[in-house]
């Protein structure tokens, strides 16, 4: 039997969960990496329930903050607080790209952007 939904939207308002915070920490882009180890999903389990709901959404798995949001149906507002805070807390890994430096190299990264693009 499927439990009944709420019509009224969720018990805990979004303000309860950043705990009033609307800004992150820092500021981590909507298609920034994020993943979390085994261990990181364990140590989770004490940071609670939304944090560790948002490590095993990124256990082994690359996920971006849009898709941490839409897996774990959360506001990005809320996933974008409790994601920088994770990161700063050691529980999530950000993989960030190496910046690219000059001209030659941009084209090159859009030109294999580009080839992966039409190989879909």
């Amino acid at each position: 039997m499927e439990p009944r939904r709420d019509p009224r939207g969720a018990l805990v308002r979004p303000y309860a969960v950043t705990r009033g915070r609307t800004e992150p920490r820092q500021e981590i882009a909507l298609e920034a990496v994020l993943m979390a180890t085994p261990t990181q999903v364990a140590e989770s389990r004490f940071a609670g329930h939304d944090k560790h709901r948002i490590a095993t959404v990124c256990d082994g798995r690359a996920q971006s903050m849009a898709e941490i949001a839409a897996y774990t149906r959360m506001p990005l507002g809320v996933a974008r607080v409790l994601v920088a805070d994770m990161v700063t807390e050691g529980l999530l890994t950000l993989n960030t790209a190496a910046p690219v430096e000059g001209f030659e190299e941009r084209m090159e990264l859009l030109g294999r952007v580009l080839s992966g693009l039409r190989r879909l």
